[in-house]
C-alpha cells in the first residue's frame, strides 16, 4: 500500500481477519497505523501496527488523521459497514471523502434482521450511542418495526423498561447478540421479559409491532394546539393520516374560531383538529363526524386524554347527520377521497351566516375539484401551499426531512350586514 494512496476504511466481522478479502487483508497487515473503536481493534490480534482508538473525541481524531495523511500508511476499521450509523461517515467528511476508500463488511444490523427472517426495509433505525433514546421515542412509538443499536448507557433491558414506562407496550422484542460469533444468541421475548435481562454489550435489538395495536398518546404536558402528531392514538395502518402538527395549527387559525362557537369537523379520524378547536370554542360545542367505528372509540380516548368535555363525538354518515345538529360558526373537511367536493355544498349550506368553511386536501386532483366547488358557493376562496421540513440531527449535523405538500382551503359565507 502507497503512503500516498487512499486511506482504506475497511468492514469486518466478528471473525476479524479471517472474514476480509484477500486484498482488504493485505492493506490492513501493511498498515503502519490502524484507527478503530476499541470493539473494533480487539477483533484484529494479528495486527502489529500501530493502534489508534477512536473514542467520542471526533475531531481529534480528524485532526490527527490529517496530520498523518501522505506520511503514513494508515487503514481504518469498523465493524460492519463504516457508513451505516458509524464514526467513519463523519471522519470522511471533515478530513476529506477524496482521501478514503471504503470497503464495507455485511452490517450487523442486516445481519440482526436476517437472524430473525424478518425485513427491514421500512424499519425505523437509530444508533442509541450517537441519539439518546428520548429523541427517538416518538418514533419508535410510531413504527411497525424498529432496528436499535444499543450503547453502555442504553442496553436492551433500560430501552424495554423505558418504553414499558412510558405505555409502549405493544412490541415483541428480539435481542441479537455476537452475531456472526462462537457465542451468537438470539433471544426472543415480551418487552417485560427483556427489561429483567442482562447481554453480552455486543447486541443489536429489534423491536416488532404486535398486530392491530394501535399508537398511544404520549404521557407529555400537551399543547393548546399544533401537538404533535404522536400524541394521538391513531389506528394501523393508517397512522400518519391525521391532519398534520404545522397544517392543523394553520388551520385552526384560518377557521377564526371564538369561546362559544358551534364547531363541525367532518370525516374527524382519530378527532386531532376537532379535539384543540373543543378547546379553542368552549363553552361552545365542537361536534366530530366520524362514520369508522375504530376511528370514533379512538376519538373518544383522546378526547378523554386531553380533558375536553365539549367534543361531541357522532357516529354516522356525512351529510345525513347534519339535520341533528346546531348550525356551526365554522367547519372544517378532512379527508382526500372523492367525497371531500361532495360534502362542500351540504357543509357551506349549514354555515351561518358569516361562518368559515376549511378543508384540506392533499393532491393536486383534489385541490383543482374542490377549488372548483368553492370558488362557486363563496367566491373568494384563500387557498394556501403548505411545504414543510422538519429538522433530524445525525451526528454532529442538522438536515431536514420534507413532509408530503398539501393544500388548504377557505372559504367564508356572506352575512347579510357584509358590505360588498
Amino acid at each position: 500500500m502507497s503512503v500516498t494512496g487512499k486511506v482504506p476504511v475497511i468492514g469486518i466481522g466478528p471473525d476479524g481477519l479471517a472474514g476480509l478479502t484477500t486484498r482488504s487483508r493485505e492493506l490492513l497487515l501493511g498498515a503502519e497505523i490502524v484507527f478503530g473503536s476499541e470493539m473494533a481493534l480487539r477483533l484484529l490480534p494479528e495486527l502489529t501496527a500501530e493502534r489508534a482508538v477512536i473514542g467520542t473525541n471526533l475531531p481529534n481524531v480528524v485532526e490527527r488523521l490529517r496530520a498523518i495523511l501522505g506520511r503514513k500508511r494508515i487503514a481504518l476499521v469498523a465493524t460492519g459497514d463504516p457508513l451505516f450509523y458509524g464514526t467513519a461517515r463523519y471522519l470522511c467528511e471533515k478530513a476529506g471523502s477524496e482521501h478514503f476508500e471504503v470497503m464495507p463488511h455485511v452490517s450487523s444490523m442486516q445481519l440482526a434482521f436476517a437472524r430473525i427472517k424478518e425485513s427491514w426495509e421500512e424499519a425505523f433505525l437509530s444508533d442509541l450511542a450517537a441519539r439518546p433514546l428520548e429523541d427517538a421515542l416518538d418514533k419508535i412509538r410510531t413504527s411497525e418495526t424498529v432496528g436499535l443499536f444499543t450503547s453502555e448507557q442504553y442496553q436492551p433491558g433500560r430501552v424495554c423498561a423505558e418504553l414499558l414506562g412510558r405505555g409502549i407496550d405493544y412490541f415483541t422484542a428480539f435481542v441479537c447478540e455476537n452475531l456472526g460469533g462462537k457465542d451468537e444468541r438470539i433471544t426472543r421475548g415480551e418487552l417485560a421479559d427483556i427489561r429483567d435481562m442482562r447481554f453480552d454489550p455486543l447486541n443489536i435489538l429489534i423491536l416488532k409491532r404486535k398486530p392491530n395495536r394501535p399508537d398511544r398518546p404520549r404521557a407529555a404536558r400537551l399543547r393548546r394546539f399544533g401537538n404533535p402528531d404522536e400524541v394521538f392514538a391513531q389506528t394501523r395502518p393508517k397512522t400518519g393520516l391525521i391532519t398534520q402538527a404545522e397544517v392543523r395549527s394553520i388551520a385552526l387559525s384560518q377557521l377564526d374560531l371564538h369561546p362559544g362557537d358551534v364547531f363541525w369537523d367532518v370525516g374527524a379520524g382519530s378527532g386531532s383538529v376537532a379535539i384543540e378547536a373543543a378547546g379553542l370554542v368552549a363553552p361552545g360545542p365542537a361536534f366530530a363526524i366520524e362514520q369508522d367505528p375504530a376511528d370514533y372509540h379512538l376519538m373518544m380516548a383522546n378526547a378523554e386524554t386531553f380533558g375536553v368535555s365539549n367534543l361531541k363525538p357522532i357516529a354516522g354518515t356525512a351529510p345525513e347527520v347534519f339535520s341533528r345538529l346546531p348550525a356551526p360558526d365554522a367547519i372544517f373537511v378532512g379527508g382526500n377521497g372523492g367525497e371531500v367536493a361532495r360534502l362542500l355544498e351540504a357543509c357551506f349550506a349549514a354555515l351561518r351566516p358569516g361562518g368559515r368553511l376549511v378543508t384540506n386536501v392533499g393532491t393536486i386532483e383534489m385541490l383543482t375539484a374542490t377549488y372548483a366547488v368553492m370558488k362557486r358557493l363563496g367566491g373568494g376562496v384563500e387557498a394556501i401551499l403548505i411545504n414543510l421540513s422538519r429538522g433530524v440531527e445525525q451526528l454532529e449535523s442538522l438536515r431536514f426531512e420534507a413532509v408530503n405538500p398539501t393544500f388548504l382551503l377557505r372559504v367564508n359565507k356572506p352575512s347579510p350586514d357584509w358590505v360588498v
